[in-house]
């Protein structure tokens, strides 16, 4: 039996086929939006529609923007010779956060995974080999640790190495307020083989 009626059901499903939104969440926001003004609803759906028409990839990082060339690559004050390699625009976005990379980025738009069937030629790939033949000094390697990640980051290496330009891949290990025991083999590994002198 159907709790609402159809556009109240046809919202919540739309919301929850949303990534990170479960049922709940997509009847609390669906409720939400009923219960807002005309003028707010009509205001944030305009700016979904005008987002999704305006909306394209960097011609150099691949980023997304609204720009030809976003603001990190046309930031003339930026390192264009280190290019650091991420696996998707919210990774880039963590980095920038932090205030301190100078450098410039590429988004591959995923990672190399044979288990779902991809490959290196199903993301950025291609594109960063052009980049190569630019001046560049580094690339730092700053995909996930997970095995895809991995796998991505080994590829990278292993592509670029033979052109003599420095590789290096971020460091990982023990988050900021771990508990050892709580943490798996690798991750401490990791952690130990990065160790820095203080």
């Amino acid at each position: 039996m159907d709790l609402y009626s159809g556009h109240i059901n046809k919202l919540i499903d739309e919301l929850s086929g949303l990534p990170g939104i479960g049922s709940k969440s997509a009847q609390r926001l669906a409720f939400h939006l009923i219960n807002m003004p005309k003028s707010r609803v009509e205001r944030l759906a305009k700016t979904i529609i005008e987002a999704k028409e305006n909306v394209r990839y960097c011609k150099e990082c691949f980023t997304l923007t609204d720009k030809e060339v976003c603001p990190v690559c046309a930031n003339a004050k930026r390192d264009h010779g280190t290019i650091m390699v991420v696996e998707n625009t919210r990774d880039l976005a963590a980095y920038e956060k932090t205030g301190k990379y100078e450098g410039v980025y590429h988004v591959l738009h995923g990672a190399i995974s044979p288990m779902l069937g991809i490959g290196p030629n199903d993301i950025r790939l291609k594109e960063l080999v052009v980049r190569l033949k630019e001046n560049v000094s580094e690339v730092i390697i700053a995909t996930n640790s997970s095995l895809e990640g991995e796998t991505t980051a080994m590829y990278i290496s292993k592509l670029i190495k033979p052109t003599g330009i420095k590789v290096t891949r971020i460091a990982s290990g023990v988050p900021v307020g771990g508990d050892l025991e709580y943490i798996d083999e690798v991750t401490l590994l990791r952690a130990l083989e990065g160790r820095i002198e203080i």
